[in-house]
């Protein structure tokens, strides 16, 4: 095989890892999204006088072990308008039909 062959194979096969992880994260996020509203609706945060602190929402200082992603759902669910955040840092469920 030539060299010219190997390297475009080589590129082909990175682009395809470089997509499977892309994808792998994605789903793992979308879990957080499910595993958040789960814990909200749970403890009844549906309005700012329930909101309630959740443990997760800041990325620590040191991560030890697997990536956490309910952070970076959050931030989205915010951005997304589904769960609100009060003055204090607590959050509840704004959107109820999820």
């Amino acid at each position: 095989m030539s060299e010219t062959n190997q390297i475009i194979i080589g590129i082909c096969i990175l682009v395809v890892v470089v997509m499977l992880t892309r994808k792998f994260h994605a789903w793992k996020i979308k879990r957080a999204y499910f595993s958040i509203v789960r814990d909200i609706k749970a403890k009844g945060a549906f309005d700012p006088k329930s909101a309630i602190d959740l443990p997760y929402a800041r990325n620590p200082m040191f991560r030890v072990g697997l990536r956490d992603h309910r952070p970076i759902a959050l931030e989205h669910l915010v951005q997304d308008n589904i769960v609100g955040v009060t003055e204090d840092g607590k959050y509840y469920l704004k959107d109820k039909s999820v």
